[in-house]
């Protein structure tokens, strides 16, 4: 088990991811929380559309991080999983394996408008609750030498879609239609309402 110590004495809640972003989100809306380190297989089933994969990683997430804190005897409290996909003409783009395949998925984003996904689940005791953010995100057209380049920073190695709309990559997009927290990792609406279903507050002091 890897817990992270909270910023605030006491976490609310508890978060499956060890996104950084994720966290920093959270904390934006003075949540407080600990990370806990739950891991699952993420590979899509030969039936499930993106909309279905994404969700089902994060409630699988999610109720991985409450198996740990049962199996060593912690306080129980809500744990948060979320999960994000980038979808391009139906086929889901996940993180680079290498140069190549980061080159691949840019050249297939440029240009055009492609669906980021990032489902954000909580696990309780006594349930789980699943949300799903969906937007369009346009890119301008990308030239050879920017893709190199890009990979070069050392950006897209771990972002799904191989890019990063917080980061660098952010020169890339024209626009979006949807939530911008939900392609940098965590819907902050979608994240509101399950905290509400929770009974846990936001502007934490």
């Amino acid at each position: 088990m890897d817990l992270i110590p909270p910023l605030y004495k006491e976490p609310s809640i508890y978060l499956a991811s060890q996104s950084p972003r994720r966290r920093e989100l959270l904390l934006q809306i003075g949540v407080s929380h600990s990370v806990i380190n739950a891991q699952v297989v993420e590979v899509p089933c030969s039936h499930e559309s993106p909309g279905e994969y994404v969700q089902r990683l994060a409630c699988e997430k999610a109720q991985a991080g409450l198996a740990v804190l049962m199996a060593q005897n912690l306080a129980i409290k809500p744990v948060l999983g979320a999960d994000t996909i980038v979808v391009s003409e139906g086929n889901i783009l996940e993180k680079p394996r290498d140069a190549e395949h980061a080159a691949a998925m840019l050249r297939q984003l440029a240009g055009s408008t492609h669906q980021v996904m990032t489902a954000v689940a909580v696990a309780s005791e006594q349930d789980v609750v699943v949300k799903l953010s969906m937007t369009d995100v346009v890119f301008r057209p990308l030239s050879e030498a920017e893709i190199t380049a890009y990979w070069h920073t050392g950006e897209p190695q771990d972002k799904a879609g191989g890019y990063a709309i917080q980061g660098l990559g952010a020169v890339f997009v024209q626009q979006i239609r949807g939530s911008y927290t939900g392609v940098v990792g965590l819907p902050i609406e979608q994240t509101v309402e399950l905290l509400t279903h929770c009974g846990i507050s936001w502007w934490q002091q």
